[in-house]
């Protein structure tokens, strides 16, 4: 079980998404397999505007910025 980012909600790691922090930008990791500390998030656009909206990105990746402004809707579904 993972929780969601955005929303907040517990689901198998298999309806999620995991993103990782990649040069100081939120990328979707595909493969769930990408080194270092990753955060998960529905692969829906309510759920990244809320994790951006409250500065999800940077608390769940121990970060002090993560830019999130590349990541759209249609990369989270890509997975």
């Amino acid at each position: 079980m993972r929780t969601c980012v955005g929303c907040r909600e517990r689901e198998p790691r298999s309806l999620l998404v995991r993103v990782v922090l990649r040069d100081g930008r939120v990328v979707v990791d595909p493969r769930a397999a990408e080194p270092g500390r990753g955060a998960w998030l529905h692969p829906d656009g309510a759920c990244l505007g809320l994790a951006v909206k409250r500065r999800a990105f940077a608390r769940a990746l121990r970060a002090e910025h993560a830019d999130a402004s590349g990541l759209s809707e249609d990369d989270l579904r890509l997975r």
